[in-house]
């Protein structure tokens, strides 16, 4: 493990990169955004995540790549939500009309402190202020990224908060087990019966619907690219349960051109798949790959998104005395 400069913050402050070794796995970590920068695979030359080469690259081009979304991730509609009793208008950064990701200075765009650290983990913390983004509430957040044996990336959030508040962590990398320049034939299956649609503003419409049947079905492993070549951006939420529960296998991804495999097991009650359909970067990352449409997936284990507004969907509420811990695993091999 070592920690380098990775370039500085308009205001002067340092980022920190923090590499780490460990299981088969070598990775690098961020104290901006506690972002995973790179990840590889012993034996595997490519990177098997997007990044980029440098902290004026995140700030400019990021897609929140790699980083830990928060203190609420996905989208809530209007940016509205009732909060311990209280209406709360958040920070309106998607569309101008809807909160993203905590807003647009969450958690995964704000600089962390480093706080522990060895050959094959380290831990960030952040505190969030009451009223930061609109959320009511000062919130203490800790991140803690290991590399296991088996070729196992772990991540395990906490949160704990002085003022009933909304926490929804989201890890948020866009995976890419090969050097084809797309992920449409990666093999994708998601142990899930049912997704959350969405509106024209990928906003959840309150319904929970049965895959089956629709182009949302990857009960069994499929490709990536849709049968009939088109059809709308896949950015929803797949419904792996009610609540959160024991850490349990929730997707699978492969490529069949390496032959590289990825098991994300997760505590959490949903999945944001998002295709990489809109990719567009007009920097080169980590391996001088161009960042274009489908050049990786997101997989994000999190809370249904827009929790707060509606009754029926697991709960984001964080309270005084509770502990919020998610826990996932992101387990490769060939």
């Amino acid at each position: 493990m070592n920690v380098t400069a990775f370039g500085r913050l308009p205001d002067g402050s340092e980022v920190e990169a923090v590499r780490l070794t460990g299981g088969g796995l070598s990775a690098t970590v961020l104290t901006w955004g506690a972002v995973l920068q790179d990840l590889r695979l012993d034996g595997h030359g490519p990177a098997l995540i997007l990044g980029l080469p440098d902290i004026g690259a995140y700030l400019a081009h990021s897609r929140h790549f790699g980083a830990t979304a928060g203190r609420c991730a996905n989208r809530i509609a209007h940016g509205r939500a009732v909060i311990g009793g209280r209406a709360c208008q958040l920070d309106r950064n998607y569309l101008g009309k809807h909160a993203l990701h905590g807003g647009s200075d969450g958690c995964g765009k704000r600089l962390w402190r480093l706080v522990g650290r060895d050959a094959a983990s380290a831990r960030f913390e952040i505190v969030l202020t009451d009223g930061h983004m609109g959320f009511p509430g000062r919130i203490a957040i800790g991140a803690t990224f290991g590399l296991r044996d088996g070729g196992v990336l772990d991540i395990v959030y906490e949160a704990t908060t002085d003022r009933p508040t909304l926490c929804n962590l989201a890890h948020h990398s866009y995976f890419v087990l090969d050097d084809s320049g797309d992920v449409l034939d990666h093999r994708l299956q998601v142990l899930a019966e049912r997704h959350t649609p969405v509106d024209a503003e990928m906003i959840p419409t309150g319904a929970v619907l049965p895959v089956a049947g629709t182009r949302f079905d990857f009960r069994s492993p499929r490709p990536i690219r849709q049968p009939d070549g088109g059809g709308p951006v896949i950015d929803h939420n797949y419904c792996i349960a009610e609540a959160r529960g024991a850490l349990r296998p929730v997707a699978r991804l492969s490529s069949p051109a390496s032959g590289v495999g990825l098991e994300l097991r997760s505590t959490e009650p949903g999945l944001q798949v998002y295709d990489g359909a809109l990719l567009d970067v007009p920097v080169p990352g980590v391996d001088g790959r161009r960042i274009g449409a489908f050049a990786g997936i997101a997989l994000e284990p999190q809370v249904w998104p827009d929790a707060p507004n509606h009754p029926g969907f697991p709960s984001a509420l964080l309270r005084p005395g509770e502990t919020y811990r998610q826990h996932t695993q992101y387990a490769f091999g060939r």
